[in-house]
């Protein structure tokens, strides 16, 4: 067996990536410094990764000169790149979005004769055809709503939470139903969707709030029965989508006889820390329900803004960790945000795998960017993670197999270079997995 292990490291954050060809040799029964893989051990399949195309991500787009604007969508959806596949789009405005806008205002409108996608032609369209064409086709789109109309909420503002009124969930359904439909009249691919962002959340952006019985009810009564109406219940499900600490619980209350073929899976973010083990008890419990993350970002509230390094360890730690859970989708937040981490009509700034100084007209790629490479490059869509056992918890291993091939990625936190044999079967393989690196081997026959 052979091989091609590829090394990214920051100095002084300067990206340097090395590749090297390794010949494996016989195990001799070594003991010492294993990280040993197990392809006969098999979990979930791998469906691919990718990234938000927001408002406000489309605005900066829409910036760049076009060398700019087909080097970023060639980096994240070409075949040489990230080899996204997958976009995640807010039903109307979020946070990450330059105003405040909805497709129709207006609560006399009951057919929605004055449904207007402007606002999305505008920016949101533009940087997925961007997109689409770097990838060669057509990408799977995600939909998740920030909050329904002003006019159907109890609180009357798209922010500061609020809720659903009883007596609109019907015509919300009917309005998510309107949504997908204008996407796919225009030949879109939309394929998933979640019912709410961070139902929990009562924000000072767009928000509204959900117990997890009040998100059965509008699934069961009035979102699934809109979708056989218009056809669309092809549409794949995920509930949730809020932070790890309450996913168990969440798919608990909702997940049942009358609601499981509704549902494809629980939708995740990361930022309340890791809960592994919250996911794991998701699959003990729900096997057949998928586990996708679809939001993480680094958060300028939360973590420094120059901690470059960390920032990017602090993914590919999450990432590991949720893989090696179950995880089998991972869309990350905005493709590209402007040198300050916005524009964010409410001034949540957070980072991006690209950044765009507007002043300079320079578009700047994170350490980020190049720690999520060594995941959505290498790890194949309908790759299936294998067993892994490792030697030292000072090393975080994830590895998966597509028809013969074998892909593993290691992380590195640590301040040493260290040793390391990996051995699958009777063969081994020795390798230096340098300080402060992330590493992605290729095992091919």
């Amino acid at each position: 067996m052979k091989l091609e292990y590829t090394t990214t490291t920051y100095r002084k954050n300067q990206k340097e990536t090395t590749t090297q060809q390794l010949e494996f040799i016989h195990d001799e029964e070594r003991e010492n410094e294993l990280i040993t893989l197990y392809p006969q051990m098999k979990y979930q399949q791998m469906e691919g990764f990718g990234g938000a195309v927001t408002d406000s991500a489309g605005y900066i787009f829409s910036l760049m000169s076009e060398a700019q604007k087909i080097q970023m969508a060639e980096s994240y959806f070409g075949k040489e790149g990230m080899k996204y596949h997958l976009v995640r789009i807010p039903i109307d405005s979020c946070d990450f979005s330059l105003e405040h806008y909805e497709a129709d205002s207006d609560e006399a409108d009951e057919t929605f004769e004055k449904f207007s996608f402007e606002r999305v032609e505008k920016y949101i369209l533009p940087l997925l055809d961007a997109a689409e064409k770097a990838y060669g086709g057509k990408l799977d789109i995600m939909l998740s709503p920030w909050s329904p109309p002003v006019y159907m909420k109890t609180n009357g503002d798209r922010n500061h939470g609020g809720k659903l009124k009883d007596e609109y969930r019907q015509r919300w359904a009917e309005y998510i139903c309107r949504y997908i439909q204008e996407y796919r009249n225009r030949g879109y691919h939309v394929t998933r969707l979640t019912l709410q962002n961070e139902p929990k959340g009562v924000q000072t952006w767009d928000s509204c709030i959900y117990t997890a019985q009040e998100e059965k009810v509008l699934l069961r009564d009035y979102v699934w029965p809109a979708l056989k109406k218009y056809g669309l219940n092809d549409i794949e499900i995920y509930l949730w989508d809020h932070n790890k600490e309450r996913v168990f619980e969440w798919a608990e209350t909702i997940i049942d006889d009358e609601t499981t073929d509704m549902i494809a899976g629980m939708a995740f973010h990361w930022y309340s820390g890791d809960h592994f083990e919250a996911l794991r008890m998701v699959k003990e419990r729900f096997p057949d329900k998928k586990l996708l993350l679809s939001e993480a970002c680094i958060e300028y509230s939360k973590f420094s803004a120059d901690d470059y390094l960390g920032n990017a360890q602090k993914y590919a730690h999450d990432m590991i960790g949720n893989l090696n859970e179950g995880m089998s989708v991972f869309i990350d937040w905005n493709l590209v945000l402007d040198e300050i981490g916005g524009p964010n009509h409410v001034g949540n700034f957070c980072d991006a795998p690209y950044l765009f100084d507007t002043k300079k007209s320079e578009l700047m790629e994170s350490n980020i960017l190049g720690y999520l490479w060594h995941f959505s490059h290498f790890i194949e869509v309908g790759a299936v993670r294998i067993g892994v056992s490792r030697y030292t918890d000072k090393l975080e291993v994830t590895a998966f197999e597509k028809n013969g091939k074998i892909t593993f990625v290691i992380l590195n936190r640590t301040d040493e270079d260290l040793p390391v044999h990996i051995r699958m079967e009777d063969e081994c393989v020795e390798i230096m997995v340098k300080k402060a690196s992330i590493s992605s081997g290729v095992i091919c026959a």
